[in-house]
């Protein structure tokens, strides 16, 4: 019989992934590609009927691709839990919500980990992919697989290895990014390189255990949070002092050392910035230790959606109008540019603030044809002249460099708020040569 390190570097191992969202399908097509037949679970059966069908619900998948890998049955899906038993690799890939009170929500990974553990088997490898805090693989993985007689580095391998997919990305995609492990064990480390060498085209760096492999994604959020934040605060000052902090950052920008851009927004989307840090916040209380910049620059970016709602308040003011029964166009919903991903986008949060107020909100986004809002499908409305020229305002609150014709809001809009700067980017215009334009 072949060890399960053979069966890995052979890549007759039997893969399974749990979670098929925007990390784990793209996962298990990159496990598929290399030659590993692979096995997705997830409770979703929509997603499952999906991928058994070939059809592609993730940006960042060439459709055809997985069209392929399915009828060549390399990859298939499956809500049968049973199924666990018969894979030699499992990677567990699902949300790590926060709750109201940012408080770190383990429930996804813990069924999950629970449905691993009722069909675990001897020489298995299990890879948590999960961000969360320092701890979670040895303290909650790690007793609920060992209950069952099991010894981690002996029977079983087990580590982690932080998600990095960065969705909308055209040049890093998770076949070319490289990859970080850390293992309960030497055999366990050595296992979890051996599937990412085998899998991926970039380089596999192993750290000393879980614990440095979990904070590893931390730092990485962290770094931007802070620094996203500083850029936030910076345009909140700029703008009381009458200066272009676009101008300002990308000047900064021009030193080839000591300094690397970040730009101001109406808030920050996603998964990891406005999430992951609060993992590490939750975990240092436990050392009696306060994260005060880590919670300083969550403070900073929440507060951006309600800045913006304030500007607007003031420009339509400076119009005689009240923002009470204007027309507001939101122009993008999408947490960044390019892609259809709504996850803490500041835009829903804009966008509820202004019905708050009592703003009638419209929304164009060329990559989210309808949005579910109050338990109704809105449609988004069509970017034409009458549609822009009736809105009292336009918000430019995602930087969609596709398929918006910002020339077309530019000569039509009676105010313009660009909270991305995107109009100078694309058309090169400027508030001090757009009388209707205003910038962040």
């Amino acid at each position: 019989m072949k060890t399960l390190l053979q069966k890995i570097q052979s890549k007759k191992a039997s893969v399974g992934v749990i979670g098929l969202g925007y990390v784990g399908l793209p996962l298990a097509v990159e496990k598929a590609k290399a030659g590993f037949h692979v096995t997705g679970f997830d409770i979703q059966s929509e997603k499952v009927e999906k991928v058994n069908k070939g059809e592609n619900y993730i940006g960042d998948i060439i459709p055809q691709e997985l069209k392929e890998l399915v009828a060549s049955g390399h990859l298939h899906a499956t809500s049968d839990f049973v199924d666990i038993g018969k894979c030699d690799v499992i990677a567990i890939c699902v949300p790590t919500p926060l709750d109201v009170f940012k408080q770190p929500d383990l429930s996804f990974v813990v069924s999950s980990a629970q449905s691993v553990a009722n069909h675990i088997h001897k020489e298995m490898l299990i890879v948590l992919e999960s961000t969360t805090y320092p701890g979670t693989t040895e303290e909650v993985l790690l007793p609920l697989f060992e209950e069952k007689g099991l010894k981690v580095g002996k029977d079983f391998y087990l580590a982690f290895s932080p998600e990095r997919v960065d969705p909308g990305n055209h040049i890093y995609k998770t076949k070319n990014t490289p990859k970080v492990v850390g293992g309960c064990t030497p055999l366990c480390t050595e296992h979890a390189k051996a599937l990412y060498e085998a899998v991926l085209n970039a380089p596999v760096c192993a750290v000393s255990s879980p614990k440095e492999a979990e904070m590893t994604k931390i730092l990485e959020n962290t770094f931007r949070i802070v620094n996203c934040a500083l850029a936030n605060e910076m345009a909140l000052v700029c703008n009381r002092m009458g200066i272009n902090v676009w101008e300002v950052i990308d000047a900064a920008a021009t030193k080839p050392f000591g300094f690397v851009p970040f730009y101001p927004g109406p808030g920050v989307g996603g998964h990891c910035i406005p999430i992951d840090p609060f993992y590490l916040t939750y975990k240092a209380r436990a050392y009696d230790y306060h994260t005060r910049l880590i919670e300083l620059a969550g403070e900073i970016n929440d507060s951006m959606p309600e800045h913006v709602v304030e500007r607007l308040m003031n420009l339509l003011n400076d119009q005689a109008k009240p923002l009470k029964k204007s027309s507001i166009l939101l122009c993008g919903v999408a947490y960044k540019g390019d892609i259809d991903d709504l996850r803490e986008s500041p835009a829903l949060k804009i966008w509820k603030l202004l019905e708050q107020k009592g703003a009638i909100v419209t929304y164009y986004d060329p990559c989210c044809p309808s949005v579910a809002w109050k338990g109704k499908k809105i449609l988004s409305t069509p970017l034409t002249k009458e549609v822009v020229q009736k809105a009292d305002a336009v918000i430019i609150t995602t930087a969609h460099k596709d398929n918006v014709d910002y020339r077309l809001i530019a000569e039509n809009a009676q105010l313009i708020f660009d909270t991305k700067n995107i109009l100078s980017q694309i058309l090169n215009i400027k508030p001090e040569t757009l009388n209707t334009l205003h910038i962040l």
